[in-house]
């Protein structure tokens, strides 16, 4: 299994969107891959990770949803961003909850793209560098990206904060506290404090 550092994959059936952001990130020094369906691309992530992944939601054949449950995309290496139209948001929550890393709401800018893409590696490689134990009842009902997201609401962050230390949108993490509160059965930031500290 290797890794290519500046790597970065592009799964999408529209040609036209393939061939913008190849533009955008080869001006931005990456090593750009296309796909232009979910099996090819299945394929070659199974063998190399690439330092991101941006993957259409709507595919013909297999759906984004379909390509994150086949990688194990929670425990895939390399954070993978989906991109969504605006009906979309129900499926990009879907796609968070199989380990999607974010996901981009079309129409975006080239400058918006690379600037989620960049903080997105950024905080991959921040987060697996300093992971800490969460010893607590329940804390192994968390993904690492809930781990992630409870450490620094339970810091005190807010939605906005824990997203730009993240790399996050603060949607995707109201997504992740959603999911943390259910799997916990917290009411409320309080309830889930007291359940990380063990005084509930």
């Amino acid at each position: 299994m290797t890794s290519e550092a500046k790597a970065i994959y592009i799964v999408d059936d529209d040609p036209a969107v393939r061939d913008a952001l190849s533009v955008v990130f080869n001006l931005e020094g990456f090593v750009v891959e296309t796909f232009s369906d979910g099996d090819t691309f299945v394929q070659s992530a199974s063998k190399t990770h690439p330092a991101c992944v941006i993957l259409d939601v709507h595919m013909p054949g297999r759906s984004g949803i379909d390509i994150l449950k086949t990688l194990n995309a929670e425990n895939y290496p390399a954070p993978i961003f989906i991109i969504s139209g605006q009906g979309d948001i129900p499926m990009a929550v879907e796609a968070i909850r199989n380990g999607a890393f974010d996901f981009i709401e079309k129409p975006f800018t080239a400058d918006k793209v690379v600037e989620r893409i960049n903080q997105g590696i950024e905080a991959v490689k921040r987060t697996s560098s300093d992971e800490m134990p969460m010893n607590f009842s329940g804390a192994d009902l968390l993904t690492r990206r809930e781990s992630e997201v409870l450490k620094e609401i339970t810091d005190g962050s807010s939605n906005k904060e824990v997203g730009r230390k993240l790399g996050i949108s603060p949607r995707t993490v109201e997504v992740h506290r959603a999911r943390i509160m259910e799997k916990l059965g917290a009411r409320n930031a309080a309830d889930l404090v007291r359940i990380v500290l063990g005084r509930a």
